[in-house]
């Protein structure tokens, strides 16, 4: 692609990866800030989740739909137009008067955010040659991984010492330098015309109602208690009908605006299924790690990203090496070793108890840095290296809406899953907490001395002593809740091992000789 328009590809790189990053930090930044918001705007706790909510929803609708647009309008017009609209929506989240204007101005700013991820991507494996598209997605990786690890941290520090607008005025001085960039390095290639055929309206309003109901579903299911919640239930049945009728429709529409064909490449079809999975087990794994520190350790949220952050650097430390390792040997043999990594790492989670120290959180954490550096960057070049230039940006789109769907899978089960274990586990230690239990009368009344030295009186000293044994036994349960999800993810990891069997083998492209 660069050599066509003798274009530097480095340059190109580095447009492309600009949006993309502002897009994953985004995505990341206002989480910490949504106390700040709900005070200011005067939202419920219920309320202010929709800004994360309505963002996911319009973000997850437009991701399948990249490739149809990019020929529809052009890839270069279509990439300028969307960091362009998700820079506008950035200035207008910081300058909502209200919750409502908020919530809506998240919704444009997930749409023209969605398109940024897939579209980066299918540019890079197109303006690199075969034998250095491993390491263009490694590079693209390392980009990527920025996101994670400097999210949270700078959207905590700006709301600490700015205001939460700021987290959002902070990407306009980033989009108008991607727009000029992108203005001059990024060009429509020649094999991709610009479709005319009519629009797929049936599909559009399938896809629409399908995905966005069903990551209502999956982001206020557990919130709502599932199905027991009328909306959850009827969002359900929406989403699984509109789903069903869009996978009818678009195979049988001459020009889809998803092309469900790709799927019968048995390749991208596993690559997909294993993303899925590998989406699932690591936001699964980022949610589960930081509430444990907080709820059961007492660590602050500054501590508990210091836990998260080392992890995201051995990933990002990775990365590179892993690009060069695939460009020599076969990538999915890579893909199976950072399974079995990251299956261990959360074997060695399962260990975690209320006496570990620092340490004994990081390493692990580090482990699972390392095994998910050895899955994307393979995965992603397996994955896609069988499908042909003009459908590229069907493709990334796809596979990056199966990655962010596992992922909101992965958070919706663990949080049902611990809520639970936690009453399940709960229920079992206090029954062993009875009056005939001598251990149990022991610790009471040593607890129950302990507080009459200090002037209680015996009766308020019991009650404070059995307080303290029902905090510890919720404690404990939660702590073997945690243990038991962990385990969950780590067999996750394996199960789908056997997916890799169905990849075809990246065929070895030489680097040309130099003259």
């Amino acid at each position: 692609m660069s050599a066509e328009k003798n274009v530097n590809k480095w340059l190109i790189t580095i447009t492309v990866m600009l949006p993309a990053i502002m897009e994953i930090v985004d995505t990341s930044v206002a989480n910490v800030a949504l106390p700040h918001m709900q005070g200011s705007l005067n939202a419920g706790t219920d309320e202010i989740t929709w800004v994360l909510t309505s963002y996911l929803v319009s973000n997850a609708v437009v991701l399948p739909m990249t490739g149809w647009l990019a020929r529809m309008f052009g890839r270069k017009r279509f990439l300028i137009t969307c960091i362009t609209l998700f820079t506008i929506a950035s200035f207008l989240c910081g300058a909502a008067p209200s919750l409502g204007l908020l919530i809506f101005f998240r919704v444009l700013q997930g749409a023209a955010g969605g398109a940024l991820i897939p579209m980066s991507q299918a540019i890079m494996m197109e303006t690199f040659p075969p034998y250095q598209q491993g390491m263009a997605m490694a590079i693209f990786g390392v980009g990527a991984m920025f996101g994670p690890i400097i999210g949270p941290a700078l959207g905590g520090w700006i709301t600490d010492n700015m205001t939460w607008r700021w987290i959002f005025y902070i990407n306009i001085p980033i989009g108008i330098v991607a727009v000029i960039m992108a203005s001059f390095f990024i060009y429509d290639p020649s094999y991709l015309k610009r479709a005319r055929a009519s629009i797929d309206y049936w599909g559009l309003t399938l896809l629409v109602v399908g995905l966005g109901a069903l990551q209502i579903v999956l982001d206020k299911g557990q919130q709502d208690d599932w199905f027991n919640s009328p909306f959850i239930i009827i969002c359900s049945a929406v989403s699984a009908i509109a789903l069903l009728c869009l996978v009818y429709v678009e195979l049988t529409h001459p020009h889809p605006i998803v092309n469900l064909r790709l799927f019968k490449n048995v390749s991208f079809s596993a690559g997909n299924l294993i993303m899925f999975a590998v989406g699932f087990c690591l936001y699964s794994s980022i949610m589960l790690i930081p509430l444990f520190l907080q709820t059961l350790m007492g660590y602050n949220a500054t501590m508990a990203g210091m836990v998260l952050a080392p992890g995201g650097v051995a990933t990002l430390v990775c990365m590179p090496f892993v690009g060069a390792v695939i460009q020599r040997y076969d990538g999915r043999k890579v893909v199976l070793l950072g399974l079995l990594i990251g299956a261990c790492s959360m074997f060695i989670m399962q260990r975690f108890s209320l006496d570990a120290a620092y340490a004994d959180f990081v390493w692990p954490r580090v482990v699972l840095g390392v095994g998910l550096a050895m899955t994307f960057v393979p995965l992603t070049t397996v994955t896609l290296s069988t499908i042909a230039k003009e459908e590229m940006g069907n493709a990334t789109g796809i596979f990056s809406l199966l990655r962010n769907i596992g992922g909101s899978v992965g958070i919706a089960i663990s949080a049902t899953l611990l809520a639970r274990y936690s009453q399940f586990y709960q229920t079992n230690l206090a029954a062993q907490i009875t009056p005939y239990s001598l251990i149990v009368q022991s610790r009471i009344n040593q607890l129950k001395q302990a507080t009459m030295l200090r002037g209680v009186d015996p009766v308020t000293a019991e009650k404070s002593a059995y307080a303290i044994i029902y905090g510890t036994v919720r404690k404990h349960a939660a702590m073997l809740s945690y243990n038991r999800i962990f385990f969950i993810v780590g067999l996750a990891f394996l199960v789908i091992i056997p997916l890799l069997l169905l990849l075809k083998k990246p065929v070895r492209h030489v680097r040309p000789a130099a003259h």
